[in-house]
């Protein structure tokens, strides 16, 4: 009998322990203001994937994570981030729902946002943009979820840019079928020669396609590579 109380008793005990939900105190907004450098968007423990928005398109200090309190514009969300750091590094693969349908310029995509519309809890991010898309994000220990809600879905588009923040010294994308594209990116900021691959999943068919390229040479033939794509779906 003690052996069957001590066992329920160790069972019991390991049930109310789990049923504390630590989660619900974490706020990953701790730390993006001043020099705190860290960002606010998904990830999990030991994640491949770090997903949050970009409201810095440059390696500035304080806003080394990618994200700064401070900031009003959105230029995209990207699936690699550093935290505490104080060096800029990562920001790749750059998504960005927007309702332009024929623009490669970040400027003009990025897109203005409130805090008042924006809220994020351990694995889980959120916002409204100025625009009236709807983004939400979260994250596996290997993959990226978006949910993009657009007004109007006649005018639907997602930007996809390879030459966001670090330096791009080689890059490529390829359209599998209407749901899918693959490629990869190659980049050098405080890491040398990073390279990152990536599958993106659509789920629901690619209408309308536009890619655009850059002439990359550092480290690389000097060719033509494709880094900018905008899909209508």
């Amino acid at each position: 009998m003690k052996s069957l109380l001590l066992i329920f008793f160790t069972l019991s005990f390991s049930t109310f322990v789990a049923q504390t939900k630590h989660a619900q105190f974490v706020n990953p907004f701790i730390g993006t203001g001043g020099a705190g450098h860290t960002f606010p968007g998904a990830v999990v423990p030991f994640g491949m994937m770090q997903l949050s928005p970009d409201t810095r398109i440059d390696g500035s200090w304080e806003g080394c994570g990618g994200y700064h309190y401070s900031d009003s514009i959105i230029y995209g969300f990207t699936h690699t981030h550093l935290s505490g750091t104080g060096v800029s590094d990562y920001g790749d693969i750059l998504i960005m729902p927007t309702l332009q349908k024929s623009n490669f310029k970040n400027k003009t995509y990025a897109t203005k946002f409130s805090h008042l519309k924006e809220k994020a809890s351990a694995g889980f991010y959120e916002v409204t943009l100025n625009n009236n898309v709807n983004a939400k994000l979260t994250a596996t220990e290997r993959v990226g979820i978006h949910q993009y809600s657009f007004p109007k879905m006649d005018t639907a588009t997602i930007v996809l840019d390879l030459l966001h923040r670090d330096k791009t010294l080689n890059c490529s994308l390829t359209i599998v079928d209407s749901v899918t594209v693959i490629g990869s990116r190659i980049s050098e900021a405080w890491a040398n020669e990073q390279h990152v691959y990536y599958i993106i999943k659509f789920n629901k068919p690619i209408i309308s396609k536009k890619i655009n390229t850059q002439t990359l040479s550092k480290g690389m033939s000097e060719k033509e590579k494709k880094c900018w794509g905008l899909f209508s779906i």
